[in-house]
Parts: structure tokens; C-alpha cells; sequence
């Protein structure tokens, strides 16, 4: 009789703090659903050298990379993706035969997740911050034809970032005097439990016509509540990252994932945890 680790693959999530991850959820419902036999599993990483070896020695079929370790982990990757080395980090590694390569889907998940609110060809978009996640959302906008102007509040990070990409940075004092189609804000000014923070003080909302948050806990932020009410579209941070989520099972297992089941369960999960 075969032992329980030939017979089933093993998928992993790598970050610290990671208890806090909604992707072991997810993706397990997706293994289950499509009749995998394998388990998804969260790792709390304390070195990052030696738990990428883990995933050779462990036979590791896949993992999702969260913070800290998008950046770090590409110097251990025997490959790296060409659209993931552009964008400076790593969020997704397929064990090929023992052979790891590296890709980058939250830039699939944001522009696929912005897309269905409105066209990005030929607009403009503030993006506040010039972190790790704006990388990918800058990546992403100028791919589809978009004009990010980064925005952040130690301008000189948004002005290297402007540099790297070759596109538009204002300071944030000067803000209100740009013209933007939308508003994507990628910093965690928001985040639960600190839900009552905002990245925009401004009360000028109304002049965006849509509004994104790549944050998903709570599903709707401060910022979007408010873009709401001043009669923008809103795009909650639950599609990108349900959609990078079914970038990497696609990677991993060859199938489509099975986007609604996925989504259900995270939503099922937020509104238990939701206290109003």
C-alpha cells in the first residue's frame, strides 16, 4: 500500500506572518472541487534558503509566496518568468521535475479584476504607493495600454519607481491639481482590523470614475465606501486576488480553476469574520 505522501501532492504557502492567509481556504476548495488529491498547506518561513530547498526535498508540487519574501526568494529560483523579473517579485513557483521557476500572477489578477469596471487603454490612473504591490499594479497598467502617475508619501520612492517603469509621478501635496480616470490604491491604509484608515483625505473623489482597493479584508474599505458614495465605480481587492489565485492553479495542476467555487469560499470566510 502506498504512503499518504505518494499519494497525494502537496501545495504550500510560504510567508510570516502567514495565519492570517485566506489562500489555504481557497485553493484547497479548488483541489477538492476539480477531484485533486492533494493538500495545501500554510507555512510560517523563518529562512527562506532553506525552505525553497524544502520544496525539492519535500516534493513540493507549487507555492504561494507572500510578504516578505516576493523579492527575496527569486535569488534561490533555478528560472524566473519574464514578466515576473520586469515587475521585481515572485508570488507564485512551480516545482517542474525539481526544476523551480518563478512567476508573478497578482498582475493577471489586477487586470483582469480592473477590466471588468472599465477599459484601461489609453486612461490615466493615480496609484497610491511605490511598494512591492504597485510594481505589479504599474506593470499591469502599462501592459494593458494604461497610464499609471505614481503617487506616494516619500516622493523620492515614487519618483525611482516612475523612472524604473518610464511613467508619471506627482507629490502628494499637489495631488489635486492631476487628471485621472481612476484611483488604485496599493498601500495597507485600510486593512483590518485598522479598517478605519484611509489612503485619500481628499473629499474630491467624485472626479475619478472608478476607484480600485487591492485590499480585500474588509471587502469594503474606508476608501471604497466613500468612493461609493461619491458616485464612483468601485473594484474591491477580492477579484485580484481571487484571479491570482486561479493564475496559479492553472500553473500548477494544467486546469481552469473553478473561479466561483473559490470565490465563495472567501467570501463565505470574510463575512464570518465580519463583526457588523
Amino acid at each position: 500500500m502506498k504512503s499518504t505522501s505518494s499519494e497525494y501532492d502537496i501545495y504550500a504557502v510560504f510567508g510570516n506572518p502567514v495565519a492570517h492567509s485566506l489562500s489555504p481556504l481557497m485553493h484547497q476548495a479548488a483541489l477538492d472541487h476539480t477531484g485533486q488529491k492533494a493538500f495545501y498547506v500554510p507555512f510560517c518561513v523563518t529562512a527562506l534558503r532553506e525552505a525553497v530547498q524544502g520544496i525539492r526535498g519535500l516534493n513540493i508540487r507549487g507555492v504561494s509566496v507572500t510578504l516578505p519574501f516576493k523579492t527575496a526568494v527569486m535569488e534561490f529560483l533555478d528560472e524566473i518568468d519574464q514578466g515576473a523579473r520586469r515587475i521585481g517579485a515572485v508570488n507564485t513557483i512551480w516545482n517542474d521535475q525539481g526544476r523551480l521557476k518563478g512567476f508573478n500572477t497578482d498582475w493577471n489578477g489586477f487586470v483582469f479584476a480592473l477590466k471588468k469596471h472599465t477599459e484601461i487603454r489609453g486612461k490615466k490612473f493615480v496609484v497610491l504607493g511605490a511598494g512591492g504591490a504597485a510594481r505589479g499594479i504599474v506593470y499591469g497598467l502599462i501592459r494593458e495600454g494604461g497610464e499609471p502617475i505614481l503617487v506616494n508619501r516619500t516622493a523620492s520612492k515614487a519618483e525611482a519607481l516612475a523612472r524604473e517603469f518610464g511613467c508619471a509621478f506627482a507629490e502628494e501635496p499637489g495631488i489635486e491639481m492631476v487628471g485621472a480616470d481612476g484611483l488604485i490604491n496599493t498601500t495597507p491604509l485600510g486593512m483590518s482590523p485598522r479598517t478605519e484608515d484611509t489612503p485619500w483625505e481628499g473629499d474630491d473623489l467624485h472626479r475619478f470614475k472608478v476607484v480600485m482597493d487591492i485590499i480585500y479584508n474588509p471587502l469594503e474599505t474606508r476608501l471604497l465606501k466613500e468612493a461609493r458614495s461619491a458616485g464612483c465605480r468601485t473594484v474591491s481587492g477580492l477579484e485580484m486576488f481571487i484571479h491570482q489565485g486561479a493564475e496559479q492553479f492553472k500553473l500548477w495542476t494544467g486546469l481552469e480553476a473553478p473561479v466561483a467555487i473559490m470565490r465563495q469560499v472567501v467570501m463565505d470566510k470574510l463575512d464570518a469574520n465580519d463583526p457588523h
